[in-house]
C-alpha cells in the first residue's frame, strides 16, 4: 500500500476530527476509496471509536434524480440524518468515478432536493460550529478526478498527497505551521469593518463588522488553507467576475459575473450554463446573498483542477459562496445551497480593510 494513504488516514482520524474513545464516526465514501476507507476504519478502532461506513455506489445518484417522484426527492435518509444530528464525528471521502454523472439531470429536481435537505444542512453546520460534531471533507484520487484536472493518475496522486502534506513524514507538523501563518492574518483582521476588493475582475465593498474570521487549517477540509468569514448580509455592493469556472451538481458554469446591491445579487450572467446559474440563485431567498468571503492561502495548490476542495484554496485567490453561511463566523444567511466561486488575484488585485492594504497581487503585505 502507498504509505501516503496510511499517513492520510492518520491525519484525518488523529488530527482533523481527533477521534476520542466512544466517538461514533460516520465514514461516507464510495468503493473507489476502499484503500483509504479501510485505513481510516482501522485507525478509528485503534483510537477507541466506533466506525460506521456508508457507501454510495456509482450511478445511484443519477438513477435517483431521473426516477424519483416528488415524495422520494424530498425524503430524508434516516441514516444520513442520524449521522449529522447525533454522531460525534463525520468523515466524507469523495472518490468519483464519473464527475459529470449528474450533468443531464433536470436542475429543478436538484433544486427541490436541495430545498428538502436544507434543515439537515443547517443542523450539520450548527453542530459543526459548536464543536458538537467534528467533521472533515476530503478526497481520494481517482482516474476521473485526474482526467478533470488534465493530469495522469500518478501525477494527480502526487498533487493530492502533496497538497495534504502526506508526502512528508509528519503531516501534522506542517498543518500546525499553516495554522500559525494564517493566525497572523486572522488576528490582523479581528475587529475590522469595511473590506474593499479591487482589481481587473472585481470592485466590491462589504462589511465584516462583528464577524469572525476562521483559520481553516485542515480540521474541516483536507487539504485546507484559507481564512474565511460570513459578510454582513446586506453590506455587499459592487461586482465581481470569477476567473475560474464554478462547478456543482455535475455542471460547469463559466464566466460568471455577479452584481450586488445591498447584499443581494441583482444581476448574474455567465458565458456557459447561465440558465443553470439563475436557477440555483433562485433556490430560496438566501441563495442570492453571500454566506462566505474567503482568501485562499495554500501555495502548494497553484493549478485549477475543477475540484472545489482544492481550487478554493489556491494561494493568490479569493472566493465567495452564495447561500448558507457558517454560524461560527456570525453569518445569519440561510439557504439550501452553498456554492463557492473563485477569482484569481495575482494580476493586480488588492484587498483593503478599513483603509489599510492587506493583500496585493496574490500575497499578504501586512
Amino acid at each position: 500500500m502507498d504509505i501516503r494513504i496510511a499517513r492520510m488516514a492518520r491525519l484525518l482520524v488523529e488530527y482533523s476530527v481527533n477521534v476520542q474513545p466512544g466517538d461514533r464516526v460516520g465514514i461516507v465514501a464510495s468503493p473507489a476509496a476502499a484503500e483509504l476507507v479501510r485505513e481510516v476504519y482501522a485507525r478509528i478502532l485503534e483510537r477507541g471509536g466506533h466506525p460506521l461506513v456508508y457507501l454510495n455506489l456509482p450511478g445511484l445518484d443519477e438513477i435517483f434524480f431521473r426516477m424519483a417522484n416528488e415524495a422520494q426527492l424530498t425524503f430524508i435518509d434516516p441514516v444520513q440524518k442520524l449521522m449529522r444530528e447525533e454522531f460525534e464525528a463525520l468523515i466524507n471521502i469523495r472518490a468519483a468515478e464519473n464527475t459529470r454523472e449528474l450533468s443531464g439531470v433536470d436542475p429543478a429536481r436538484q433544486r427541490l432536493r436541495n430545498q428538502a435537505l436544507r434543515p439537515l444542512m443547517q443542523r450539520f453546520m450548527e453542530r459543526g460550529a459548536t464543536g458538537e460534531l467534528k467533521w472533515n471533507g476530503t478526497l481520494f484520487p481517482t482516474p476521473a478526478f485526474a482526467q478533470e484536472a488534465d493530469m495522469s493518475t500518478r501525477d494527480y496522486e502526487d498533487f493530492v498527497y502533496g497538497a495534504c502534506f502526506c508526502d512528508r513524514e509528519d503531516p501534522v507538523a506542517e498543518w500546525q505551521r499553516i495554522h500559525e501563518e494564517q493566525e497572523r492574518v486572522v488576528q490582523w483582521l479581528k475587529g475590522r469593518d469595511q473590506i474593499r476588493v479591487i482589481g481587473p475582475n472585481a470592485d466590491l465593498t462589504l462589511s465584516v463588522k462583528d464577524r469572525v474570521f476562521v483559520n481553516s487549517d485542515g480540521h474541516h477540509n483536507m487539504p485546507s488553507g484559507e481564512v474565511f468569514t460570513g459578510p454582513v448580509e446586506d453590506s455587499v455592493n459592487g461586482w465581481v467576475r470569477f476567473t475560474y469556472p464554478a462547478i456543482t451538481g455535475g455542471r460547469e458554469v463559466e464566466g460568471i459575473e455577479l452584481t450586488f446591491e445591498a447584499g443581494k445579487v441583482v444581476k448574474a450572467t455567465a458565458r456557459k450554463n447561465e440558465a443553470y446559474l439563475l436557477q440555483m440563485l433562485d433556490t430560496d431567498p438566501g441563495s442570492r446573498y453571500l454566506g462566505e468571503f474567503a482568501i485562499g492561502t495554500n501555495f502548494g495548490i497553484q493549478k485549477f483542477t475543477k475540484n472545489i476542495l482544492f481550487d478554493e484554496k489556491i494561494g493568490g485567490s479569493f472566493h465567495m459562496a452564495v447561500g448558507m453561511g457558517y454560524p461560527e463566523t456570525g453569518s445569519r444567511n440561510q439557504s439550501a445551497i452553498h456554492w463557492d466561486m473563485i477569482c484569481d488575484m495575482r494580476d493586480g488585485g488588492e484587498i483593503w480593510a478599513d483603509g489599510e492594504r492587506l493583500y496585493q497581487n496574490g500575497q499578504f503585505v501586512i
